[in-house]
This record gives C-alpha cells, structure tokens and sequence, in this order.
C-alpha cells in the first residue's frame, strides 16, 4: 500500500515557463507531453488505459483521484497509454469491495510519472483561456532551463495511430451471432468491441491500415471506424484505404471519435484543432432530428470542420451545445453515420446507445439482403 511517507518532489513546467510545484505521483523522471484536462468525476483508470490519451499529460479536474482504487477489469487497454498524470489529491489509501491496488503503485508499475498537490483548477483555468500546451512532469529539476523549455516547446505528438493499432487481426465470436464486423482498430477501447458483442456480433478487429481486400476475406456486414488519438490528418493511408471502402462497397459504416473525424476527411472534408478539446463525460451534444440533448462522454482535441462536408455527401447530425462544434454527421451514402462522441461509453452516460443500436439493425439488414441474393 503507497503511503505519503518519502515523498519527493515533482514539478509540472508548461511551455510558457509557468512551474507547478508538487509531489511525485507513480514512476520518478521526467515526461514531455501535451497537457489536456478531463472532467470525469468518476472513470479514471478507464482515463489512464485509453489510447485515446496517447502523447498527453492528463489532468483530472475532479480534486480527488484514487478513493476506488483500480482493479483488472475496468481497463480499457492492456496498458497506461497517457505520458503523464496530474491530480489535485491522491487517496492513497482506496476503499472498494472491487479495489485490488491503490493508483500510485499502479502508476509506478505501469512507469508513468505523474504529480499531486497542485492546484488543478487554476492549471484547468489557464489552459481553457490560453488553449492545450506542451508541457513535463519532472522529479529532477532541470539545471538549464531555457534548453530544457526548448524540448517541450518542440514537441509533438506523431505515429499516434501506429504506435496504440494492433499489428495482427484478432476475432471475437458469439454464440447465435446476429451479422459479422469489423472494427477499424484506431486505437479503439475494450468497451467498443464489449458493447458489439453484447448485441450479438462477432467482431473481427483489423490494423488501423488494413486493406478493402483484406477487409472482403472476412466477408463483413459492417465496418465501424474506432476511436484513436492524434491528428487525424496524420494517417494519409488509413485515409486512402477508407475512400476505397467507402465508394467500391455498399457495406454499413459508422464512425466513433477519430474513426468519425476519418470518415470526414475521406470524403473530402477539413478537421480542425479544438482550443482545449473535448475530454470527459458530461458533454451536452444535441440530435438534430430528435431535437433531444444527451449527455455524452469525449475525449478529442480535433473535430470536422461542419461547412467542408458539401450536403451531397452529407449533414450535420449532432453538435455540441457549448461550443457548436460538429459531433456527428449523416452521410447521403446509405446506412453511413459518425460521431465525435463515445455512444459506448464506460465510465460515462450511456443515453446515446441508440445509434449503435440503429448500426446494429443496419448490418442485420445487409446480411438478410446478402442471403436472399444468394438465393436468387
């Protein structure tokens, strides 16, 4: 059990120059990421193993981390994927019938350094008025500093979908299955795939850069594009080989956070760089055609450009309520739908479950219209 016994000191240096002084949380050393803040209140070890998070120093809002503990069933991922962690205060001693650790002794097990005893409201304050920076967790303060600012300043996130995408296809079958799909592997987490065979599919995960002929050997009912961390304009690939899907079959597709911001840019539309991004889940997002808010859960930093999708290839279906940034998009191709939101989500609000539902019913379809062709 980690106690507040030989504690040292951390700091956290932004790429302004501000210094946050604290204490180390997890592994010792340094880190170099982009600083983001989540405002889950619950969920944070689903926070730490989504590949989502790859490349950034995540800081918590909520002021207290740690009371459940952590346990091997509510990962995400099979590993911390974040750089860095930032916490206001650590219950380092947690309380939970499911608990089976406490979050310093994972983090330092997992080789993530990370800080606490910092103000995280002003930290959360000054990235909502000055936008998303670099920034490092440090146990060692650096003796140049100016040289030292110069590497977080030059820092950038890149190969974020290679580095979490799995190299090899996995499959994971049902009994009774209701249609076949494949899942986009973009960085996708554990609760996407869990959510898919709940509804009785069997899901075949593919590589982020996979083919349409190595698609069409699984012979799918569905396609559905994961979420991932990055820029989405970084994967011309993955770009390439969704345009091919998406105009040489008439497969069901949908789109899930970068999986959705893909599809975008694939039909030729722009994204664009959010001023702090989207990460947490109390997200108010409207349905257009419900007229209806529902709380969401996000975490992007980049969202699709509303005016470059052209209304020959699609709408805006959903948009967020605080900032009208486009959450989602229907396109004119048929049983094709995306949305920057996690509808799946765990820990969050699962109030926009419909839409995977509405993907569900479409690949059925397509299947029972695959089989009465086959008859024919």
């Amino acid at each position: 059990m980690s106690t507040y016994r030989n504690r040292r000191p951390a700091y956290l240096i932004l790429s302004d120059g501000t210094i946050f002084n604290g204490w180390n949380l997890g592994a010792e050393g340094t880190t170099i990421g982009e600083v983001v803040f989540a405002t889950g209140m619950t969920g944070y070890q689903e926070t730490l193993t989504d590949p989502g998070y790859y490349g950034q120093i995540v800081t918590q809002t909520f002021p207290l981390i740690g009371n459940y503990g952590v346990n091997d069933k509510d990962r995400e991922s099979s590993k911390v994927w974040l750089s860095g962690y930032i916490i206001r205060e650590w219950c380092f001693q947690p309380s939970n019938f499911r608990s089976e650790g406490d979050l310093g002794e994972y983090l330092t097990n997992a080789g993530i350094v990370g800080i606490y005893d910092i103000d995280t409201r002003a930290l959360t304050r000054k990235l909502r008025e000055s936008g998303v920076m670099n920034g490092a967790i440090t146990t060692d303060f650096p003796e140049d500093f100016h040289s030292f600012l110069e590497r977080i300043k030059n820092f950038k996130i890149v190969d974020a979908v290679e580095a979490v995408s799995f190299d090899e296809p996995k499959s994971y079958r049902v009994d009774d299955p209701v249609c076949k799909v494949v899942l986009m592997d973009y960085g996708y987490k554990k609760n996407v795939r869990r959510s898919l065979t709940n509804r009785r599919c069997d899901v075949y995960v593919m590589p982020y850069d996979s083919t349409l002929e190595q698609i069409e050997q699984i012979d799918p009912d569905g396609i559905l594009l994961s979420n991932g961390p990055g820029d989405p304009k970084d994967n011309p690939v993955v770009i390439r080989n969704l345009r091919r899907i998406l105009d040489e079959t008439s497969l069901p597709v949908t789109g899930v956070g970068l999986g959705h911001e893909l599809m975008a840019l694939a039909y030729g539309g722009d994204t664009e760089k959010l001023k702090y991004g989207h990460h947490g889940a109390n997200q108010p997002v409207m349905d257009v055609a419900k007229g209806r808010v529902f709380a969401t859960a996000q975490n992007h930093g980049h969202a699709v450009v509303p005016d470059s999708i052209a209304p020959s290839v699609g709408k805006v279906s959903h948009y967020n309520v605080n900032d009208h940034s486009c959450e989602g998009i229907v396109y004119t191709r048929p049983d094709t739908f995306a949305m920057q939101f996690h509808p799946d989500d765990c820990a969050g609000p699962n109030d926009t479950q419909y839409l995977l539902d509405n993907f569900v019913s479409n690949m059925i379809r397509y299947r029972q219209e695959k089989e009465k062709e086959k008859l024919r």
